[in-house]
C-alpha cells in the first residue's frame, strides 16, 4: 500500500499507543507493593499474593515488539457509545493515562462487532477497518470495509485471506485479528458448560481452545484466579508450538503441561499397545476398586478393651456388622480410621450402660488404644496405591477375582511375566501412573479443583487418563479439543460423549467446525480419501482456500528415494515459510541425515524442544506432527508411516494435514490403497 497521510497518521497512533503502554508498564513496575503485617501465616499469604499479582500484571503490560498492539478499528454511528465513536481493536487494553481507550481488548463487549457484523446486522457499526503489519509488526497498510451504503467490497475478504497465509516461521500465532464467526461463538461461550469441540484439519481448534482461554480470564478471572487454569497437550514439542500465544494476549499465568508431568508418578516401563490399551479402558476403574476392597477382610474375633479393673467387650458379630456398614460406603483410608472410631464407640456405649460419663476424649483414647489398633491393622490395613497394583499384576488367581469381565487374553496381557519381587522394586508404565492415580483417590480424596482445564488432540486419551484429568477439574468446567479422525492411540476412548463422561463432565456440549482456514482445499480433499477407512461417521470437511499447486505426488525410484526428498526440500525452501519434512520415526534421522549432507540446515523435532525456532527445515517424526502447522510440507513415504503402528492410517491423516500452503509426497513404494 502507497504511503498516504492517513497510513502515515494511523502509524502515528501506533506509535503513541505503544508509548502509552511503555507508561502503563513503567507505572506498574514502580508502583510499591503494599506489605500487610508481618509474621502471621496470613498475612505472609497476602504479601506473596500481593507480589504474585503484581508480577503478573507486569508481565502482561510488556509490549511484545513483534507483535502487533492492534489489528482492527470499529467506526460507530455517532452518539452510539458514550461520547466515543471509534475504537482500536487490539491484544489489550491500552489508555491515554487519563481513562481515554487508546486500544480496547478484543474480549470487550465493544469488540465484538469486530468479528460478527454484517451489512444486514451492523450492529451500528459504520465501517470495519482491518490493518497489515509486517513481521516485524511495522504497520503496512490498511483495508476498510463500510457496513452502511450499497458499493460492493471483496477487499475485506482478501485481506483476512493474506492474513491467514502470511508465511509462519517458530511458534504457533494467535489468530485474533482472523477469527471468524463460529469461531467467536465458541471463544466466547460462558465458563459452564464445558465445551467441546470437533475439528477438522485447519479449523483453528486449538486457536479457539487457546483463545477461549483468554476470554475466560478476561470475563471470569476472580473465579478462575482461585482454581488456576491448566493446559494439558500431547507432548512438549507441541507446547513449545504454542507457548507464545497467551502470552501475546497478555495471559501470563497459564500452565501449560502434558498429562505425564500432572501425574507426577516417574514412568520407567513401556507397555505393548495391547497391554497399554486394557489399562487404558474404562473397565479398570471397577477392578481397582474391587482389587483395592479386597484388602479389608471378615472380623474373626471381636476385642477386649481395659480400663483400670474394669473389661469391655465388643463381641466378633458386632464388628462384622460395622465393618459391613462402612464397607465401600467411603473411601478406603477414611473407611479405616472410621471403623476405629466407630469400635470406640461401642466400648463408650458400654461403659455408659455401667453409669460412666465418657466424653470424645474417652472415644479417642480407646480408638488409639492397642486392641483396637490390632483389630484394624488384621481386618482394615493400611495399603498403598503401589501396593494394590503390584499384587493385582503379580497374581493371577487375585487378578481373575477383580477382573471377571477381562478375557483370558487380555488378563494375561496384564500380567507380568517375571513380577518384581516387592512393590517397592516395581517398576511403572504410563498407563501404570494413571492406575495409581486412580488408586490414590479410591484410598483419599484429594482437595482442591482447577477452575478450567484444557484438554487439547483429547482424542487420544484412555478413558483412565480422562478420569484422572476430570478428578483435577471436579468442580470446574473444561475445553475439549480434538478431532475423532486423527485418534492414532490403541486406548482412545471413543466418540465425544463418551470422553465428556470419563471426563466427568457428561453434561457438555459438543460443537462441530468442519470449514479448514488454514489447509488449502486440494490438500484436504487428498486427505480426506482415508475418512471412509478411519472415521465413517464423520462427515468431509471443507476447505475454504484454493492454493495453486498445493498439492504435489511424485513416484521415484528407491535409488533416487534420498535425492528426490533433498529436491523436495530445495523447492520448499525456494519459497517463504516454515518447512518439515515429515516421515515414519525410524526413518527421519536418517532423513536428517542426507539433508545435512547435501548442505541444508535442518533440526530434529524432539531431539530439542526449540527446533522450530531454531530453522526454516524442520524433520518431523510422524508421531510428532500432530496439531502443527508448517507452510510447506514434504511427506516421506506414506506406507512407512501406516506400517508403523496400528492405526497406521490415522496418522498419514494427520501427517497430511499440516500444511498451510504446500504439500509434496514423494514415494517409491506404493501409496496406501486407501488414497485411491
Amino acid at each position: 500500500m502507497p504511503d498516504t497521510p492517513e497510513l502515515a497518521s494511523e502509524r502515528a497512533y501506533l506509535a503513541e499507543s505503544r508509548a502509552a503502554l511503555r507508561r502503563m508498564h513503567h507505572d506498574v513496575l514502580e508502583r510499591e507493593i503494599p506489605v500487610i503485617g508481618g509474621e502471621d501465616n496470613d498475612e505472609r499469604f497476602t504479601n506473596e499474593a500481593n507480589q504474585r499479582a503484581h508480577q503478573q500484571r507486569t508481565l502482561a503490560l510488556l509490549d511484545l515488539p513483534d507483535v502487533p498492539l492492534f489489528f482492527g478499528r470499529l467506526d460507530y454511528d455517532k452518539g452510539a457509545i458514550d461520547d466515543l465513536e471509534r475504537f482500536y481493536i487490539g491484544r489489550r487494553h491500552v489508555h491515554d493515562g487519563s481513562g481515554v481507550p487508546m486500544v480496547v481488548d478484543w474480549r470487550a463487549p465493544v469488540s465484538v462487532p469486530f468479528y460478527r457484523a454484517t451489512r444486514s446486522d451492523r450492529q451500528r457499526v459504520v465501517l470495519r477497518r482491518r490493518y497489515g503489519f509486517s513481521d516485524a509488526a511495522e504497520l503496512t497498510g490498511f483495508e476498510d470495509e463500510p457496513l452502511i451504503g450499497t458499493a460492493e467490497v471483496d477487499q475485506a475478504d482478501a485481506f483476512l485471506r493474506a492474513e491467514i497465509e502470511r508465511p509462519r516461521t517458530g511458534p504457533m500465532r494467535d489468530i485474533v485479528a482472523t477469527i471468524q464467526p463460529e469461531q467467536d461463538d465458541l471463544v466466547r461461550a460462558p465458563l459452564q458448560p464445558s465445551v467441546c469441540v470437533q475439528g477438522a484439519p485447519g479449523t483453528g481448534k486449538t486457536a479457539v481452545g487457546l483463545h477461549r482461554v483468554a476470554y475466560l480470564l478476561y470475563t471470569e478471572r476472580e473465579r478462575l484466579r482461585r482454581g488456576g487454569v491448566v493446559i494439558v497437550g500431547p507432548n512438549r514439542s507441541f507446547l513449545s508450538y504454542i507457548r507464545k500465544v497467551l502470552p501475546a494476549l497478555g495471559e501470563v499465568d497459564v500452565r501449560q503441561i502434558t498429562i505425564e508431568e500432572l501425574i507426577t508418578q516417574p514412568a520407567l516401563a513401556v507397555d505393548t499397545a495391547e497391554t497399554a490399551r486394557i489399562k487404558g479402558d474404562a473397565r479398570m476403574a471397577e477392578i481397582l476398586r474391587r482389587a483395592l476392597w479386597t484388602f479389608v477382610g471378615t472380623p474373626t474375633e471381636g476385642i477386649l478393651y481395659s480400663k483400670g479393673s474394669q473389661r469391655y467387650r465388643v463381641h466378633d458379630y458386632e464388628v462384622v456388622d460395622i465393618v459391613a456398614g462402612l464397607r465401600e460406603s467411603t473411601r478406603y483410608t477414611p473407611g479405616r480410621n472410621a471403623l476405629a472410631q466407630r469400635i470406640a464407640h461401642a466400648v463408650l456405649v458400654l461403659m455408659e450402660r455401667r453409669g460412666e460419663s465418657p466424653d470424645d476424649r474417652v472415644q479417642n483414647a480407646v480408638a488409639r488404644s492397642k486392641p483396637v489398633k490390632q483389630l484394624v491393622d488384621a481386618v482394615w490395613p493400611k495399603v498403598t496405591p503401589e501396593q494394590v497394583l503390584w499384587r493385582l499384576f503379580s497374581d493371577a488367581e487375585f487378578l481373575t477375582a477383580a477382573a471377571p469381565e477381562l478375557t483370558d487374553d487380555e488378563r494375561a496381557a496384564l500380567l507380568w511375566p517375571k513380577p518384581p519381587r516387592s512393590w517397592k522394586s516395581a517398576k511403572w508404565s504410563s498407563a501404570d501412573t494413571v492406575l495409581l492415580d486412580e488408586l490414590d483417590d479410591l484410598i483419599e480424596r484429594h482437595a482442591g479443583s482447577l477452575g478450567h482445564l484444557v484438554l487439547d488432540e483429547a482424542q487420544d486419551l484412555s478413558a483412565m487418563q480422562l478420569r484422572a484429568l476430570g478428578r483435577r477439574c471436579r468442580t470446574g468446567s473444561a475445553t475439549v479439543l480434538g478431532d475423532l479422525a486423527q485418534a492414532t492411540t490403541a486406548w482412545a476412548a471413543g466418540p465425544w460423549d463418551q470422553v465428556l463422561a470419563h471426563l466427568g463432565k457428561p453434561d457438555g456440549i459438543v460443537a462441530e467446525l468442519d470449514r479448514g482456514f488454514r489447509v488449502p482445499e486440494q490438500i484436504i480433499d487428498f486427505a480426506a480419501r482415508l475418512l471412509p477407512a478411519i472415521a465413517p461417521t464423520l462427515g468431509t470437511p471443507t476447505g475454504v482456500r484454493t492454493v495453486a499447486d498445493s498439492l504435489k505426488v511424485v513416484a521415484t525410484d528407491k535409488e533416487l528415494f534420498e535425492a528426490t526428498i533433498v529436491e523436495a526440500c530445495r523447492e520448499a525452501l525456494a519459497g517463504v515459510g516454515s518447512v518439515a519434512v515429515i516421515a515414519a520415526d525410524e526413518q527421519v534421522e536418517q532423513l536428517r541425515d542426507v539433508l545435512a549432507g547435501a548442505g541444508l540446515d535442518a533440526a530434529l523435532l524432539g531431539a530439542v524442544e526449540d527446533a522450530m525456532d531454531t530453522t526454516r527445515l524442520v524433520c518431523v517424526p510422524a508421531t510428532l506432527a500432530k496439531g502443527l502447522e508448517f507452510d510447506a510440507v514434504v511427506v516421506a513415504e506414506p506406507s512407512r508411516i501406516v506400517a508403523a503402528e496400528p492405526r497406521g492410517l490415522q496418522r498419514l491423516y494427520v501427517v497430511l494435514t499440516r500444511a498451510v500452503s504446500r504439500l509434496q509426497i514423494v514415494h517409491a513404494d506404493p501409496l496406501p490403497s486407501a488414497l485411491g
